[in-house]
């Protein structure tokens, strides 16, 4: 009886320094992702759009042409925040509006060539930073291993 509660409490430190070794790795994770993210919106062309003009874009690139009210609850936008959005990428010639066949009192918004032009180029200044970055910094083996993690994440992504 007395290797029992041994074991049970062997069992139960594991548990807990996995548990602990997990979260720790969550922490660093999203510290690393959060870090390099700020960092690569920090590399962008200051005549590029801003992150919310450019967080509506990307919706309308990857999910087609929506309703305002779509496009506000995908994003999380209060529907003020998104008139004010959508003003924008009007006047910057962004995006087209066209009434919805099925309710008139409603708008179909898309993107258009000008908005998919602003949102590649966008999309290839900052992995044009971040291959420098990585080039500059990282030996190759590590470039390997970070390649490994890039499909680790999306798998994560994608759960």
């Amino acid at each position: 009886m007395h290797t029992e509660p041994a074991r049970t409490l062997e069992e139960t430190a594991a548990r807990i320094t996995a548990e602990a070794d997990l979260a720790e790795l969550s922490r660093r994770l999203r510290e690393g992702v959060g870090r390099l993210n700020w960092r690569m919106r920090a590399e962008a062309d200051r005549t590029s759009p801003g992150p919310a003009l450019l967080a509506v874009l990307s919706r309308l690139y990857r999910a087609g042409t929506q309703t305002p009210t779509e496009l506000a609850e995908a994003e999380r936008l209060q529907p003020q925040s998104l008139t004010r959005i959508l003003a924008a990428l009007t006047i910057r010639g962004l995006i087209e509006r066209e009434p919805d066949p099925d309710d008139g009192r409603r708008s179909r918004i898309s993107i258009n060539a000008d908005g998919l032009a602003v949102l590649r180029e966008y999309s290839a200044q900052r992995e044009r930073w971040l291959a420098t970055a990585l080039e500059s910094t990282l030996s190759p083996t590590e470039r390997q291993l970070l390649k490994l993690a890039a499909d680790l994440l999306i798998r994560v992504a994608d759960a």
